[in-house]
């Protein structure tokens, strides 16, 4: 009797259990959307890999697929040409492809600070920016190039522009006097052909009185307006991806460095740590803990205001039809 009892306590679990998940509604499918990525994967991009590979972005109901950058990709073209949904761009160039006519909307702001730096070698007499005066400069370029050229013209200094590639191999072979570089890349590229740091005199542009903020996320006022919870859950998905990937760096880097391997590219843990740690200050520059992911109305205006002084952009554009409040999406 009581193997009987037992038997049927268990049959009538599994029927109340059996019951319970067909009265519950069916999953929603999860969206599909795509992002387009500035360049290869490496650490400047750490917070949507680990988004995507925790399932956080699946949590938030997206099937993601991310598109890698590259020489030829652009993520503004991605976004045109409806092969993304979302794509990286730095400010400058976002301002500069809404005012060609892209609809686009910043609906994220990820790195707070500009990273751009210039670097000289202290043994060709560059110590001060007066110094930089009829010097050859290494710029890239489009947009990359507003930044040094409003610093330089701030200070009434006249150099020699020289186009700058990919490299900074120009500087290390002495083809130039000063060179273009990420705080997170290229200057620890220098450090580690055999420069010491103390060797360089190095210009921080972001500090200086214009802050061109950098990797931003961009959709479509068209894709907003008909998919305002794909964008939310899109946006909040990023910012926990990022939150993670500073926490706890080392798992993050695993992902990033599985994705280099993949990709067929030269995977090395010390620069990719360097890039990610160097990213973290600029994301959150303020140290606090949170990922804040909003564009500051006054970095908007005082770059709106250099483009339009450049004539590399002729209108205004409000802060209010170009970002969405990060607020919405939380």
């Amino acid at each position: 009797m009581t193997r009987l009892f037992a038997l049927l306590m268990l049959i009538g679990m599994v029927m109340l259990q059996a019951t319970a998940r067909a009265e519950q509604p069916p999953a929603a499918p999860l969206k599909k959307a795509t992002l387009a990525l500035l360049w290869l994967p490496q650490a400047q991009f750490a917070g949507y890999y680990v988004a995507l590979d925790k399932g956080i972005y699946r949590r938030h109901g997206i099937d993601l697929t991310i598109l890698p950058g590259g020489p030829g990709r652009s993520p503004a073209n991605a976004l045109r040409d409806g092969q993304a949904d979302f794509a990286l761009m730095w400010l400058g160039t976002a301002l500069q492809r809404r005012a060609a006519g892209l609809p686009i909307v910043n609906v994220a702001q990820i790195v707070q600070r500009s990273s751009l730096v210039l670097v000289a070698r202290k043994a060709a007499g560059i110590e001060t920016v007066a110094d930089l005066a009829g010097r050859k400069v290494g710029l890239w370029g489009d947009d990359l190039a507003v930044a040094p050229r409003a610093f330089l013209d701030r200070h009434g200094v006249t150099v020699q522009p020289v186009p700058q590639s990919e490299t900074v191999n120009l500087f290390l072979r002495g083809g130039v006097d000063v060179a273009s570089a990420m705080w997170y890349n290229e200057y620890h590229t220098i450090l580690n052909a055999g420069v010491d740091a103390d060797e360089l005199t190095v210009f921080r542009l972001g500090s200086d009185e214009l802050n061109i903020p950098e990797d931003g996320l961009y959709t479509l006022k068209t894709i907003l307006a008909r998919d305002p919870a794909l964008v939310d859950g899109f946006v909040r998905a990023t910012l926990e991806g990022w939150q993670e990937a500073i926490a706890n760096p080392e798992p993050a880097l695993d992902i990033v460095l599985a994705r280099m391997r993949e990709a067929k590219l030269p995977a090395d843990r010390v620069h990719q740590k360097w890039m990610l740690s160097r990213l973290a200050e600029v994301i959150r520059p303020s140290g606090d803990d949170a990922v804040t992911g909003e564009l500051s109305r006054s970095d908007l205006d005082a770059l709106v205001a250099e483009l339009q002084r450049t004539a590399l952009l002729r209108a205004p554009i409000g802060y209010d039809d170009f970002v969405r409040p990060i607020d919405a999406a939380r």
